[in-house]
């Protein structure tokens, strides 16, 4: 294992949470349209004229395929080397690491490479600060990561205590540089919200005490499973 393939397993968390969303989106206009149609079955009783703000745009299956061919082309080895940074080579040499030691392996239906999330949460908890420690090193400006994200804002932080950055010059923080798990994080993360929420939890386990580690490891586990 390397630290990338972590790294890269993290944004296949994200890629498969927002398609979800999506399906979810998706399920909700069609029941929102099949709610439509069966009013037109009892029109002559409405004493009121319809408004664009009440009408449902038509949705066609040519509409559906296209989408799901969206979804399926995120998960090529060009789309996640975009979205990460990370060589081609590099992403079908992790996704082989990760489907030999089962943290990932290929959707049944799609074929695209799906997180095996439970063995991932466990790894991160309990392993990973021990395969790929974080050390605090010089002060730096940088984008906060570990308890000094947004996504652990007001957790256990103390006021002038000097917080963990990933080093990048347009960072508007000012802490201790910690190397990410792949030097193209920072830029990455612009690109997705929750894959940095992911990062920045997975190094506060990384870097913090036992408390500290406890309070990221519950966020993490919810966001993990879709709870958050």
């Amino acid at each position: 294992m390397k630290s990338q393939d972590i790294f890269l397993l993290l944004k296949l968390v994200s890629l498969q949470q927002s398609e979800q969303k999506i399906a979810n989106l998706r399920l909700e206009h069609q029941q929102k349209q099949k709610i439509a149609e069966d009013n037109l079955m009892i029109t002559e009783w409405q004493d009121w004229h319809d408004t664009d703000e009440f009408k449902i745009p038509p949705q066609n299956d040519e509409d559906t395929l296209n989408d799901e061919d969206a979804l399926v082309a995120q998960y090529t080895v060009r789309a996640l080397a975009e979205e990460t940074g990370i060589s081609k080579s590099q992403i079908s040499l992790a996704l082989q690491r990760c489907y030999e030691v089962t943290l990932a392996k290929p959707d049944r239906h799609t074929g695209v490479p799906r997180t095996n999330v439970k063995a991932l949460e466990e790894f991160i908890i309990y392993g990973i600060r021990y395969v790929f420690p974080a050390k605090p090193q010089a002060i730096g400006r940088g984008i906060a990561t570990g308890l000094a994200a947004p996504v652990l804002k007001g957790e256990l932080m103390t006021a002038g205590e000097l917080v963990p950055v990933w080093a990048d010059a347009q960072g508007k923080t000012m802490g201790q540089v910690v190397e990410p798990l792949f030097k193209t994080v920072p830029q990455a993360i612009r690109r997705d919200q929750r894959l940095y929420a992911l990062l920045a939890l997975t190094d506060a386990i990384r870097l913090g005490q036992p408390r500290e580690r406890a309070v990221a490891a519950d966020k993490l586990s919810k966001m993990l499973r879709g709870i958050e």
